[in-house]
């Protein structure tokens, strides 16, 4: 009876294409959106906002933009841990090489250079695809660390190849404090979400979503291949490079090859399979599922268990659980949790009629 769209008519074009056509759900993220800036600042401690909602935040973030690649444009990319490095050390060198450099605008050319990488390592893409495009994809995860370790200028010629990122500072404002970082990693997340909901819809989003579905098709109706494939990849990879950013200043405060090892292209890679490829609140899920279930199954096995369980056996049996949800999703529901999400909006339209 909540969830009911009775009433709610579109009298004009300007309703008709809302992000949220349906009033229960623009309350509803209206008030998610209020307890993330309003409440949450406040009730959260700083192991919270370190350990928790600032990597879940960065990973949904960089979770967009590898779905508007993969899920939307059907490019499967295993190099988005390269393209986020890129982002981080494009951040660092600019801030370090330009005198006055704000950081936003930092972040700013840590997505453009992201993005130019990323057209380079998307130009296979117009002759292979699938399998071999993986491929493409995952030699640009290895040249990218292998260039980021051989040059050292990229670390400003530091031993250890681990450099200390620098204040972030506005206004005369320190971004120094857990709380101050989480907010500003909010900030960024919701408008680069809000942005690639908007772009989705677009005229770009339909010719992603057609390629995606039958390629060959959409060249035949008109739709430039070279263009809309090189588009992809370069905004993807934006969205990668500001999340690399925000990953290595907001999160880590160093900035090193090592946090970005093939690894988080996998991570990445799972979290829009269980989030929902094709959907940008999926990313937010299959971010949401990577952060808390390890939580989750670290407070379940000390309750049960009493803390008998060793954590290198915990550690496996978290991988075991979340290989398995994998697999389960794929044969079950490959569209994810945000499918899952859709139904249950579905079926409380209908409740409590049969349908």
């Amino acid at each position: 009876m909540i969830y009911r769209e009775t009433g709610q008519y579109k009298s004009n074009y300007g309703t008709d294409e809302q992000i949220f056509p349906i009033r229960q759900d623009r309350i509803g993220v209206m008030i998610i959106l209020a307890v993330a800036y309003l409440a949450v600042p406040f009730i959260g401690n700083d192991y919270w906002f370190s350990a928790i909602l600032i990597p879940f935040l960065v990973l949904s973030l960089a979770a967009i933009g590898l779905n508007l690649l993969t899920g939307y444009a059907g490019q499967l990319s295993l190099g988005s841990a390269g393209f986020m490095a890129v982002g981080a050390f494009a951040a660092y060198n600019s801030m370090l090489r330009i005198e006055g450099m704000p950081f936003l605008l930092g972040f700013i050319l840590a997505g453009l250079s992201a993005a130019a990488v990323g057209i380079v390592f998307g130009l296979p893409s117009l002759r292979v695809k699938g399998f071999y495009l993986a491929a493409a994809t995952l030699a640009s995860q290895f040249f990218i660390e292998w260039v980021l370790t051989k040059f050292p200028w990229f670390t400003n010629y530091s031993a250890s190849g681990v450099i200390t990122a620098q204040k972030m500072v506005l206004f005369g404002y320190a971004f120094d404090t857990p709380v101050s970082r989480y907010v500003l990693t909010l900030v960024i997340v919701t408008l680069l979400a809000l942005v690639a909901k908007n772009l989705v819809r677009t005229r770009t989003g339909r010719d992603w979503m057609a390629i995606r579905d039958m390629d060959v098709a959409a060249e035949v109706i008109g739709i430039p291949m070279l263009k809309t494939k090189l588009l992809a990849f370069a905004i993807s990879s934006f969205y990668l490079g500001v999340a690399g950013a925000l990953w290595a200043y907001c999160y880590l405060g160093t900035v090193e090859p090592q946090a970005f090892e093939l690894a988080r292209s996998f991570q990445l890679l799972f979290i829009i399979i269980i989030g929902g490829m094709g959907t940008i609140v999926g990313a937010f899920f299959g971010a949401a599922f990577i952060v808390f279930f390890p939580i989750f199954l670290n407070l379940f096995t000390s309750t049960v268990f009493a803390g008998q369980l060793d954590p290198g056996m915990l550690s496996h049996l978290e991988q075991f659980v979340f290989g398995s949800l994998i697999i389960f999703f794929l044969i079950v529901e490959p569209l994810g949790l945000a499918r899952l999400w859709q139904l249950g909006k579905q079926k409380l339209r209908l409740w409590p009629f049969p349908h």
